[in-house]
């Protein structure tokens, strides 16, 4: 009894056991099958294909050739966002047409045709129990027996390799985008600039954000374009953009312009500033390039040259500048215009050489002075200066200088006159005559102690020459002095030396008649004393 219910007991558990297995085995298949169903070759002939199984984003299954194209793609915050990253370039339609898969149930794709080769990319993508099945098939290569040696294959790797980094460190910004604007690859500074990494950097958002907005000549060899980049924790940043057409697309380069921005702003001020100290100068600014062609020029020029604004803007030649100078008489009358063409070009090649200031008197009785001075890259700048007055000024004055020496050679008694540092000033001819000397035809200057010495040399000894001498040495504010001394020719003179306000001193020489020698001396000394 015992040994047969253990018996029926064991077959009972024996069969439960089995009828488990049986279930295992039966769910294995099921699942098995489902997912090789799901992997199954799309291509008609069989041939290996690159195949995905995504739940929404999420990668369920792929085949191993699907896996080496995740792994040589760049890294990103998810699957689809990397496997997006190849195929969105290549298919410009496929964001917007997987959207609809699940409405359709089947879409075809075709690699846009601006891709170089003969043979394009196919995609097709399945939606399958709710999954997205996804099979990309390149006639070119997949499934044809092409063969790759491992030398040729690592070549090719290390030179993508080679590649990859020196675009990621790149200071530039490069970035492509499709025919719909829409960025499909951009290097490490570009990420970077926009904020595209996720935290860790371990991988960055899809699609790519554009961070410039370039206006439609940007996209195709249209030159560079500067563009301000705005950033509320940054401020604006500034970049020369250039682009260059592409299949499919377009390439862009961004090179940061933000060092120039701020050199042709203080460029700009300064030439603003420079502006506005030319336009209040009482000079006239004229500066011609290295053509020769009026550049610059300041509102004093019209005014002192009586030109035309029309005519300056026009930016004449210097020739042109100087013949209608002629024509209005506003510089020196020439004798005839071949003489005025040769004097006008040596002014111009004085001026350009090195510093030239002539003075022209200009009919009208007005005089100029017009100064050249060369610059940089071959220009030159011509200063037109109204010196009427100062050359008025300067006449008087001369004249008034002219009529003193006049006076001072009219008068009677020889007079010379000392500087408060020792040195003669002028004198008359009355002084030429007594002691026969010129000081206006003497070499170097001439102190009061070397005229003592040469009125002592031809007069007889006195005291006067001492006391003289003593005042030469100590040359400050002297007290007045007079006496009466001998010449060697026989001639008896009064010598006075007296103080001038100025602090130079007057030293007089008046003849004597015989026997009235001590009283003019008197005389004067009560009237110096008297002073």
């Amino acid at each position: 009894m015992m040994n047969s219910a253990w018996l029926e007991a064991a077959l009972i558990s024996l069969t439960s056991v089995g009828a488990a297995i049986i279930a295992l085995l039966i769910v294995w298949l099921v699942i098995g099958r489902k997912n090789v169903q799901g992997l199954e070759p799309a291509h008609p002939d069989g041939l290996e294909e690159t195949v995905f199984l995504f739940d929404n984003e999420e990668l369920v299954d792929a085949t191993p050739s699907a896996r080496r194209l995740l792994e040589a793609t760049p890294i990103s915050v998810s699957d689809w966002a990397r496997l997006s990253a190849f195929v969105a370039p290549r298919f410009s339609e496929f964001r917007a047409r997987m959207a609809t898969l699940a409405e359709h149930g089947q879409i075809e794709m075709t690699e846009n045709a601006e891709t170089p080769g003969p043979d394009r990319m196919r995609m097709i993508a399945e939606d399958v129990g709710g999954f997205a099945r996804i099979t990309l098939i390149d006639p070119g290569t997949e499934g044809r027996g092409v063969r790759v040696d491992s030398l040729s294959q690592r070549a090719l790797e290390d030179e993508l390799e080679m590649m990859r980094s020196t675009l990621d460190r790149s200071p530039v910004l490069v970035w492509r985008r499709d025919t719909a604007g829409t960025v499909t690859w951009a290097n490490r500074a570009y990420l970077l600039r926009a904020d595209a990494f996720e935290e860790g950097g371990e991988g960055f958002t899809w699609p790519l954000p554009s961070l410039f907005d370039l206006p439609a000549e940007g996209e195709a060899d249209a030159g560079p374009v500067r563009v301000k980049l705005t950033k509320d924790d940054e401020g604006a940043r500034w970049y020369d953009c250039e682009s260059f057409a592409v299949p499919g697309g377009a390439i862009h380069f961004a090179l940061p312009a933000d060092a120039t921005v701020r050199a042709e702003g203080a460029l700009r001020d300064f030439v603003q500033t420079l502006t506005k100290i030319f336009a209040d100068l009482t000079t006239g600014l004229a500066i011609f390039d290295r053509n020769r062609q009026l550049q610059l020029f300041n509102p004093a020029l019209i005014d002192l040259l009586q030109l035309g604004p029309d005519f300056l803007t026009g930016r004449p030649t210097l020739y042109a500048f100087l013949d209608r100078l002629r024509e209005t008489r506003m510089m020196p009358e020439p004798k005839d215009y071949r003489s005025w063409r040769i004097q006008m070009t040596e002014l111009e090649q004085a001026a350009a050489s090195g510093f030239h200031s002539e003075t022209w008197n200009l009919p009208n009785g007005q005089t100029y002075r017009v100064t050249g001075r060369p610059h940089a890259d071959g220009a030159v700048a011509f200063l037109f200066e109204d010196i009427s007055a100062e050359i008025s000024l300067t006449r008087r004055f001369r004249g008034e200088i002219e009529m003193g020496q006049d006076v001072l050679d009219a008068l009677p008694d020889a007079v010379v006159v000392f500087h408060p540092s020792g040195e003669l000033a002028l004198s008359n001819a009355a002084y030429t005559r007594l002691w026969g000397l010129e000081p206006e035809t003497t070499l170097g200057r001439i102190t009061l102690s070397d005229a003592i010495s040469q009125w002592e040399a031809q007069a007889d000894p006195s005291a006067l020459w001492s006391r003289l001498h003593a005042v030469a040495r100590e040359f400050g504010r002297p007290e007045a002095l007079s006496e009466t001394v001998s010449l060697r020719n026989g001639a008896r003179i009064i010598c006075s030396l007296q103080s001038l306000p100025s602090g130079a001193v007057l030293v007089r020489f008046v003849p004597t008649a015989p026997g009235d020698v001590a009283k003019p001396a008197r005389k004067t000394m009560a009237l110096l004393d008297q002073g």
